[in-house]
């Protein structure tokens, strides 16, 4: 007997969500960095345990939203968790209940009918046992969760029990993917994100939320190796100054981190070569949101 069933991922900005996906997937599908609004997609990770598939949705992290990208990254996430069978609320143990887990557990009121809401409270090795006592209390008084985990994203702790629940929760059914397939985005679309992680690792400025990274061309070579061309878009003549960085040290660093880590996630060698445009308005055009996953509409 087979289970095959969606997982939405959700919490606020940075809450791990993306860590928490590649480690139940066991490779890297969502970018992780110390920013948040990473991830802008909602990714796709599958993971098997036993006969279960269990398809996870790492959503944008839910967020009070200002600009019409914030609006359809939140329109996504919530889509998300509407799509899913099961649904895992991700909170910080050391920041426990803010505004944001208040408004998120609004929403669950009505998203989470009919289906089940586990919470999981991470990065439980920063608070006493006591505190985490007192916050896994405090939200099960706030919401039905069926229920509470208390894990590491990053070490490791608890993710297990947690996959193993999701797998018996999830429905009974064939499987939705291949078994050997990790995720359900394009490649294309992936390699822009590890382009876009480096970019966001290396800027510590504003300048990541106004910049995206496309791949425009993908070649396979007669040698196995792939020739790849993306584009990264900045809205001001300023911002293509500081991702090339002096004498264009800044979009080498970047370009040769993308290009290992493409390296190894394909298992052959990559070509990568990387173009800086100016584009003050892509955050206004479509095109660009159905790049991302995203939909122009739901930012209006």
């Amino acid at each position: 007997m087979t289970r095959a069933g969606f997982v939405a991922l959700i919490g606020e900005p940075n809450a791990g969500k993306s860590t928490l996906l590649n480690r139940m997937v066991g490779a890297k599908v969502s970018i992780v960095t110390h920013k948040v609004q990473t991830t802008r997609a909602r990714i796709r990770g599958v993971a098997m345990e036993g006969d279960s598939q269990i398809v996870f949705v790492d959503t944008p992290g839910l967020f009070q939203p200002r600009r019409r990208l914030d609006r359809a990254m939140v329109a996504a996430a919530w889509g998300g968790a509407a799509d899913a069978d099961v649904i895992v609320l991700l909170i910080e143990a050391h920041r426990g209940v803010t505004e944001g887990v208040e408004r998120i557990l609004e929403g669950l009121a009505d998203i989470g009918k009919g289906r089940k809401v586990a919470l999981a409270i991470n990065k439980i090795d920063r608070v006493q046992s006591q505190a985490l006592l007192a916050l896994t209390k405090d939200m099960n008084q706030r919401y039905d969760f069926a229920e509470t985990f208390m894990i590491s994203a990053e070490k490791g702790h608890g993710v297990q029990a947690l996959r193993e629940w999701l797998a018996g929760e999830i429905p009974v059914g064939p499987w939705l993917y291949p078994e050997d397939q990790i995720a359900d985005l394009p490649m294309r679309m992936i390699a822009a994100e590890i382009t876009r992680e480096k970019l966001t690792l290396r800027l510590h400025q504003e300048l990541p939320y106004q910049m995206t990274v496309e791949t425009e061309s993908w070649q396979e070579r007669k040698d196995g190796s792939a020739r790849i061309e993306q584009v990264i878009y900045v809205v001001r003549d300023g911002h293509k100054g500081i991702v090339l960085g002096h004498k264009g040290e800044t979009i080498k660093g970047v370009s040769k981190a993308a290009r290992e880590e493409l390296a190894e996630f394909l298992g052959r060698t990559v070509h990568l070569f990387l173009q800086v445009k100016v584009r003050p308005n892509w955050l206004e055009e479509s095109e660009r949101y159905s790049e991302m996953g995203l939909d122009f509409k739901d930012g209006a």
